[in-house]
């Protein structure tokens, strides 16, 4: 990726609608350049999806968990077509720790957080955290040539 592509990337982070035109005027390059390169970032998979910011509150769904589920390999085949199924998870990541899965959802009630939670605990043990505030939304990634990164 060179600093064109960076800054491409960068700039649909923060603006997926944004027009090519206008990303091209950005890159100082041409509308025909600019979807070219989308396509090959595309193909690298480097770009793989288009989404928009939703305000899951705003919709009815205020309550935001995160569950984190010590699972049994064994329970492995079972549980991923089970966890892709359940439309609250917003993303559920395998990770390293005492607990092998982090499940991130929204429910409209306490009590439909518990009944989501009665029912995964067929999979293993669980421990769930309920976001009372957010001092930093999902971002995106900062991506500045030349800049050092942690």
């Amino acid at each position: 990726m060179d600093e064109i592509d960076l800054k491409i990337v960068s700039t649909l982070q923060k603006d997926a609608r944004i027009s090519l035109k206008k990303l091209a005027d950005i890159c100082f390059i041409s509308a025909p350049a600019v979807s070219t390169r989308l396509s090959h970032l595309e193909q690298r998979g480097i770009i793989s999806s288009y989404q928009t910011s939703i305000d899951y509150k705003i919709l009815g769904f205020p309550i935001k968990a995160y569950v984190s589920l010590r699972l049994s390999a064994k329970d492995k085949n079972d549980f991923y077509p089970y966890i892709k199924s359940v439309g609250n998870v917003v993303s559920c990541d395998c990770v390293t720790g005492s607990y092998s899965q982090i499940i991130t959802c929204y429910f409209k009630s306490t009590k439909s957080l518990d009944n989501f939670i009665n029912d995964i605990q067929r999979f293993g043990e669980t421990k769930t955290q309920i976001v009372f505030s957010t001092s930093v939304n999902q971002r995106p990634l900062e991506l500045t040539p030349g800049k050092n990164y942690f």
